[in-house]
């Protein structure tokens, strides 16, 4: 199970602070880049090997719809090498304005068989707002190119939360269009994103609790009236459908995390979780870690089932610690964004 941390967008989301840097004409940047990672994946070939239980390629970002099919390739290639490839799902993040006919099937022979891609909302004025690059005529001609390039399992990501916004229409056109799977995320004010900066000026307001719990009830009633199973707190998925590199974090599988400020995950007489630090070189020379006290892993493993639909069994809380489990479950719900 692979997760490669793609460092580049060409423009900043207005929400956004995840680790990224501005890609530019980025040609060099994205071959240092590239050849980097394929040295990093090798060199974890054995640690990779260790995570075959759940067979999965996931490639996000940031935006890898920005890199060259070329560099794509080698990575790929890379992964291929250390895990054997033939993934059960290999899932490409792309934002709509980097799809085109040519990029989908150089996608396909590599053998990406999930897309899932950044629409956020179908408003143009909010669109603008989240200084997305797309408008909603180009999410649905992007979407259109991925059907007609094959591609059978797509997912759209949606934002709600945002003070003054309308739900309704982007969520009801976003299943018109059909896809196999939703995302629903609520806006979240992050500190060093410029959303962050807008409030702390006064430019924006958050939107209160009872705005944001009434448009995800909104969703999650509009969503399953269309056949969509709602299997974990922030997704919806078609039967068959769910995402299953995504759904072995919340099941606590280990993982690989290759590039700039990705995290890895594995068990083994320990649990330890670890990272590389967010530079564009040299980003394994720094690596982070922890191990997992018994305390963190019984509170993670509340957090984690209580995401999914299927939940925790009763007996993984004993009775005299309901009051702690509350006290989890209440604070993950009010700030959880993914």
């Amino acid at each position: 199970m692979i997760y490669i941390h793609v460092p580049f967008c060409r423009t900043f989301c207005t929400y956004c602070d995840f680790y990224s840097e501005i890609a530019g004409s980025g040609a060099e940047d994205f071959r240092r880049y590239g050849d980097e990672l394929c040295g990093e994946i090798l060199c974890r070939k054995d640690e990779i090997a260790r995570t075959r239980g759940v067979h999965t390629l996931y490639i996000g970002g940031g935006t890898p719809s920005v890199l060259p099919l070329s560099c794509v390739e080698k990575i790929v290639g890379a992964c291929r090498e250390a895990d054997g490839g033939g993934w059960e799902e290999f899932t490409f993040e792309m934002n709509p304005d980097d799809v085109s006919p040519e990029y989908v099937a150089g996608l396909k022979r590599l053998g990406v068989n999930r897309v899932s891609m950044g629409v956020q909302s179908m408003d143009d004025c909010l669109l603008r707002w989240m200084n997305r690059r797309h408008d909603a005529q180009g999410a649905r001609r992007a979407y259109e190119v991925l059907r007609g390039g094959g591609m059978e399992n797509v997912s759209l990501d949606l934002i709600f939360g945002i003070r003054g916004s309308d739900i309704r229409p982007s969520l009801e056109e976003m299943i018109g269009m059909g896809p196999e799977h939703i995302s629903a995320y609520q806006l979240g004010i992050e500190e060093g994103s410029a959303l962050g900066r807008m409030v702390r000026e006064g430019r924006y307001r958050e939107a209160d609790e009872d705005f944001c719990r009434s448009q995800y009830e909104e969703i999650c009633s509009v969503l399953s009236e269309a056949g969509y199973r709602h299997y974990e707190i922030s997704n919806w998925a078609k039967p068959g459908f769910e995402a299953r590199h995504n759904s072995a974090y919340w099941d606590r599988s280990p993982y690989v995390g290759v590039g700039p400020g990705a995290h890895s995950f594995s068990i083994g007489e320990k649990e330890v979780r670890s990272w590389n630090s967010e530079s564009l070189s040299g980003w394994t020379e720094n690596r982070g870690s922890e191990v997992l006290s018994s305390e963190e892993i019984r509170e993670e493993k509340i957090m984690l089932g209580l995401r999914r639909a299927e939940g925790i069994e009763g007996k993984a809380i004993p009775e005299k610690d309901w009051f702690v489990a509350d006290t989890i479950i209440a604070d993950y719900l009010l700030n959880s964004q993914e």
